[in-house]
């Protein structure tokens, strides 16, 4: 059975990867295959797990670890390898990268000769390495969604300012006026408004239309 832990996350904001995507190497002729999912709940890891393993029926282990920042779960399987030697590094490199809401399946098959206990460790951590940098560490936060409605004149002017403050565009509309929506960290909010307010001379402010989490 695999092994559950709890551990607490700042629950402000978290990293956790972009993308689905994979990896592989070669270690003494056995083949490791790297896959990353980011999940948000139980039933999409094991979805992802038992996909997995569908693909790749043949192999000779398909060892997986997860965690979730929901309720904090954290699982791990060494599908058959000696005990501490495949789940637990896959985990180890997630929890070192201080990540959430991953899965990572590595695939082993087995070329013929063994790696031994230590050799083990060292692949199974590569594998999880190689497929989270393939699918991109991204830091997530709460962000405010906003919209501002300004003339054409000051539209270069708004431009430099969201990207001062890393402001992702959401849509950007071309009217009679240009209407502006974009997400920005909550925490950067006010600071946000107050410089809008002096560069257009308290001209245009800010309307807050939602909340969510987003890339940062």
């Amino acid at each position: 059975m695999p092994l559950i832990f709890k551990r607490v996350f700042d629950l402000k904001e978290y990293k956790t990867v972009e993308f689905e995507s994979s990896g592989e190497f070669i270690e003494k002729k056995s083949r490791f295959i790297g896959y990353v999912k980011p999940v948000k709940t139980q039933e999409e890891a094991v979805d992802f797990i038992n996909t997995i393993r569908s693909r790749h029926w043949d192999a000779t282990h398909n060892v997986y670890a997860y965690v979730l920042r929901d309720n904090n779960i954290q699982r791990y399987s060494d599908d058959g390898e000696p005990s501490g030697t495949a789940g637990v590094p896959v985990l180890d490199v997630i929890l070192k990268n201080e990540l959430v809401d991953v899965c990572v399946v590595v695939t082993r098959y087995f070329g013929g000769t063994l790696l031994g206990t230590g050799g083990l460790v060292r692949a199974y951590s590569q594998g999880s390495k190689i497929a989270l940098e393939a699918g991109g560490i991204i830091k997530m936060a709460p962000c405010a969604v906003l919209r501002v409605d300004v003339d054409y004149s000051f539209y270069s002017a708004l431009s430099r300012l969201l990207d001062s403050f890393s402001a992702n565009i959401e849509s950007s509309d071309f009217g009679e006026k240009v209407s502006v929506i974009f997400s920005v960290k909550e925490s950067l909010l006010e600071e946000l408004s107050h410089e809008l307010t002096e560069l257009s001379n308290g001209l245009y402010s800010l309307e807050k239309i939602n909340e969510k989490y987003a890339k940062v």
